[in-house]
C-alpha cells in the first residue's frame, strides 16, 4: 500500500516493481546487480483515483504513459536498489499529488484602452522606420 493523501491510497495490485541492470557509475557491481527499478502503476484502472486526476496525471506523465493506461517511473540514481525503489515510489506520490490539484479557470480579458493606443503608436513608429528604408530617388 502506497498513501497519498488522507483520501487516496493505492492498493498493492496496482503497483508492479521490477528490477533491471542499471547504467551510470558502480563498477564492476553494474553488471551483477540488477539496481535499478522500473515502478509500473496501473493508473486508469485505479478505483483510487477519480476521472479527472487521472486525465492531468496522463497530461502530466507524458511519455511515462503507456497505451495500456499505466504510468512506468524509472530509477537508477545510486548503486541501491531499496533506495532506488524510495525513490521511484516518491516520484509517483509527488506525480499524482501534481495531479490532484485542479488548475484554476482562466478568465478572458479584454485588452485596455491605452495599451492598444500604445500598441498602434509603435507599429505606426515601425512603419515610418521601414518607410525610410526605400528606395533613394535623384534629385535632377
Amino acid at each position: 500500500m502506497l498513501q497519498i493523501t488522507d483520501d487516496i491510497i493505492l492498493q498493492d495490485w496496482e503497483l508492479t516493481e521490477s528490477f533491471i541492470r542499471s547504467s551510470g557509475p558502480g563498477g564492476q557491481n553494474v553488471n551483477k546487480v540488477s539496481t535499478a527499478v522500473e515502478l509500473r502503476f496501473e493508473a486508469a484502472r485505479s478505483p483510487a483515483l477519480p476521472g479527472p486526476v487521472k486525465t492531468r496525471l496522463k497530461r502530466l506523465a507524458g511519455r511515462r504513459w503507456t497505451l495500456e493506461g499505466a504510468l512506468i517511473i524509472q530509477c537508477d540514481e545510486t548503486r541501491s536498489q531499496a533506495r532506488n525503489r524510495e525513490i521511484a515510489r516518491d516520484r509517483l506520490v509527488e506525480l499524482i499529488r501534481k495531479a490532484l490539484v485542479r488548475p484554476k479557470r482562466r478568465i478572458p480579458t479584454k485588452p485596455t484602452l491605452g495599451s492598444k493606443k500604445r500598441r498602434l503608436k509603435a507599429k505606426k513608429a515601425r512603419g515610418e522606420v521601414k518607410a525610410l528604408r526605400g528606395a533613394v530617388k535623384d534629385s535632377d
